[in-house]
């Protein structure tokens, strides 16, 4: 690669896989892949580019992460602990590199309506339906987290506000994000939810 692309200015690590069970009925070999590819993957991109991203300094790397790694919720655990980690990782990389001349950005979307991550149940909620983005949403969001320098950034941005309520009581937002979920139990809407 450096021999094509001596310099790297911008990196995206955007790779993910969803986990849509919870501890104790997603298969281990599953747990093991969902952090391998949400977490691992953005650890191992980052150093195998770090001396192209040295070279092309100053550089950015944005780490699309997900609102699930600020909001434990629903029986998504193993995804959930990925992306926990995954955010982690960008917070404390970006320590390190940013005297290496590289700036690393977190985005973190909520429920986005992707091939690999269908939102059907959620885009037929009267409710959640509002609370689904497209990529084009989230690929805005990147652009403007590099314009105006911003490190860590929701998409949409209230997101930040329920996870700041994550923060000061994380078990009661936990369970009402399992209850209100559709096809959760005591859920208005039935149906298998994103």
């Amino acid at each position: 690669m450096a021999e094509r692309h001596p310099a790297v200015h911008l990196l995206v690590n955007n790779a993910g896989v969803p986990g849509r069970q919870g501890f104790l009925e997603l298969e281990p070999e599953r747990i093991e892949e969902v952090v391998r590819v949400n977490y691992l993957g953005s650890v191992w991109c980052t150093r195998a580019f770090l001396p192209l991203l040295e070279a092309g300094a100053p550089s950015r790397v944005v780490n699309v992460v997900s609102v699930a790694g600020t909001v434990a919720g629903g029986p998504s655990g193993p995804y959930t602990a990925s992306k926990h980690a995954q955010i982690a990782f960008s917070r404390a990389v970006g320590a390190e590199l940013e005297p290496r001349g590289v700036r690393v950005h977190t985005v973190n979307p909520g429920l986005t309506q992707t091939e690999g991550f269908p939102q059907e149940a959620f885009l037929r909620h009267p409710v959640w339906r509002h609370a689904v983005v497209g990529p084009e949403q989230v690929a805005d969001a990147i652009l403007d987290a590099l314009e105006r320098n911003r490190t860590e950034v929701f998409v949409p941005g209230y997101y930040r506000l329920v996870t700041a309520l994550a923060g000061l009581a994380p078990a009661t937002v936990t369970r009402l994000a399992a209850r209100r979920r559709p096809g959760a139990p005591g859920a208005s809407y039935t149906g298998r939810g994103g």
